[in-house]
């Protein structure tokens, strides 16, 4: 198993990778960025932090304007913060 800090991160660096993509909608890169910060707020546990994060990214994942390409993105992502353990 991955170590959850390490996934974190990664999940950290794709968010960021989003937020720089002007191919997807600002409010998915709105959205990204809210994540990211969630992910980076070390006065919550690793397992809060990444459930909050699914739940953020959820509620955009079905968006209609959502570019092919960033939709894998999202599922990826929400496949790496699953793997974290609750707190």
């Amino acid at each position: 198993m991955a170590d959850p800090e390490n996934t974190i991160n990664y999940c950290i660096q794709m968010l960021q990778a989003m937020m720089e993509d002007t191919t997807i909608p600002r409010n998915i890169r709105r959205v990204a960025d809210e994540t990211r910060k969630v992910l980076m707020d070390e006065k919550q546990g690793l397992g809060l932090r990444a459930a909050t994060a699914i739940s953020l990214i959820d509620e955009v994942s079905n968006d209609p304007n959502m570019p092919v390409h960033a939709r894998t993105r999202i599922w990826e992502l929400v496949s790496q913060l699953e793997t974290v353990p609750l707190d």
